[in-house]
């Protein structure tokens, strides 16, 4: 949730009046129904290697990535200007979205990339300084940067404004927001076994078709690396074919030449699975931004839980303070208890005593009824705006896994049509004998 008593918005009216999710949206900029990537060129550039001294002073070795920035209505007048740029670790990534995650409950953050390489196939490295993994780290933390600044509520919060254009002094204003103690309270929550009486019948679905998306999303992947791993040795035996033919030529004069070509193009077809399966691993990733989606799916139907739990757990206090007044004025226990027996045995308590229970309970009555009303404010806002965003989700993963999964299909028929031509070059090459 948005956190009360932020600094004014960067870019906006003064008087607007805008709401988050408790009720005020002093931490964003620009008018509403506007996104920061209408406003402004986003870019990861290019990722750098460097070295440095780490919080206990040990040396390590680590991968910095540089941001760039242009404002759109420079780009839109054809001045382009030189981009603003700046560097930023992958653990600077994963404060802001941290920090996203906690001031926007209601929210599907998007995912970041994946720290260290998972379901790869055994030639790949899985190595997180390794170039190639860099490299679509590179791409995927791009992707993270646009997924924000395209949302129409988290694309609209200053420090993520802060992130993009202030290289120094960003942190500091992020922790200021305090957003780190309620990080660490909502964890220790969200970590807790509770069972809700009265759930949200669509967020239980929600919640249920994360599990499926992420099962089947981590089963596709798998399959994709076994593949993988069996295609790249298929490949690479169409090498002792070269190898052969290149061999076999050195002895035959008639047929020397077509042997020797149609093993150059075996060899050809070989070498060329590398650059095969590296274009594949850029689709694998975006079954893994999904496999994280679904993650911060399930997220979001935890904290609707959550909300719901405390709300319950509030109405259920409130009625036994009612209670407890009701037979403190009546004198008639309702229910057994320890109270109920003592008063039988030892008689009533002396009226003044009564009344100063009577006027503790009236005071945290007065007090439950409010929790009460706060906490059922807070409850219906979560729903509503989590179920706003979830469909806008929804959309989005229809699209993309659409495009994704077609693009795919048609890089494996372009594969084919290679391996195809391949074979009939060597086919014409026997032919030339």
């Amino acid at each position: 949730m948005a956190e009360d008593g932020k600094d004014d918005s960067v870019a906006t009216d003064d008087d607007s009046d805008q709401t988050a999710a408790d009720g005020s949206l002093n931490n964003t900029m620009v008018e509403e129904g506007s996104t920061l990537l209408r406003r402004m060129e986003i870019c990861v550039a290019e990722a750098e290697k460097r070295s440095g001294k780490n919080a206990v002073s040990m040396q390590e070795t680590f991968t910095v990535y540089l941001i760039e920035t242009r404002p759109m209505d420079a780009v839109a007048d054809g001045r382009n200007p030189a981009p603003d740029s700046l560097w930023r670790r992958y653990s600077e990534f994963e404060l802001l979205r941290n920090y996203l995650i906690v001031t926007y409950p209601y929210i599907v953050a998007p995912p970041l990339p994946e720290k260290r390489a998972e379901f790869v196939w055994h030639k790949l490295s899985a190595d997180n300084m390794d170039p190639d993994f860099v490299e679509r780290r590179r791409v995927g933390l791009e992707n993270f940067l646009l997924r924000v600044a395209s949302h129409p509520v988290l694309s609209n919060d200053k420090i993520l404004y802060h992130f993009l254009t202030e290289e120094n002094g960003w942190k500091e204003v992020v922790y200021e927001t305090g957003f780190q103690a309620k990080a660490d309270s909502r964890l220790r929550a969200l970590s807790a076994t509770f069972r809700v009486r009265n759930p949200d019948k669509r967020f239980m679905e929600m919640k249920h078709y994360s599990d499926e998306l992420q099962s089947h999303t981590s089963q596709l992947l798998r399959a994709r690396a076994r593949v993988a791993d069996r295609l790249y040795g298929v490949y690479k035996v169409h090498g002792n074919y070269g190898r052969v033919f290149s061999e076999w030529s050195a002895i035959e004069k008639e047929m020397g030449d077509g042997l020797q070509s149609a093993g150059h193009h075996m060899d050809a077809y070989a070498a060329s699975i590398d650059d095969i399966l590296e274009e594949e691993e850029h689709y694998a990733d975006q079954l893994k931004e999904y496999l994280s989606y679904a993650e911060a799916l399930r997220a979001v139907c935890r904290k609707h839980e959550l909300a719901q739990f405390e709300l319950e757990m509030a109405s259920q206090d409130l009625i036994s303070k009612k209670q407890q007044r009701e037979e403190l004025a009546t004198g008639i226990v309702r229910t057994f208890s320890f109270k109920g027996m003592t008063n039988k045995l030892f008689g009533q308590e002396a009226p003044e005593q009564r009344e100063a229970k009577l006027k503790l309970l009236e005071e945290l009555i007065t007090e439950g009824e409010e929790t009460v009303k706060e906490k059922t404010v807070e409850c219906e806002e979560h729903v509503e705006r989590a179920w706003v965003d979830m469909q806008r989700f929804k959309e989005q993963k229809d699209k993309d896994l659409r495009e994704a999964l077609i693009n795919y299909a048609v890089m494996q028929i372009s594969m084919c049509k290679k391996g195809i031509q391949v074979w009939s070059n060597a086919k014409e090459c026997f032919l030339k004998m």
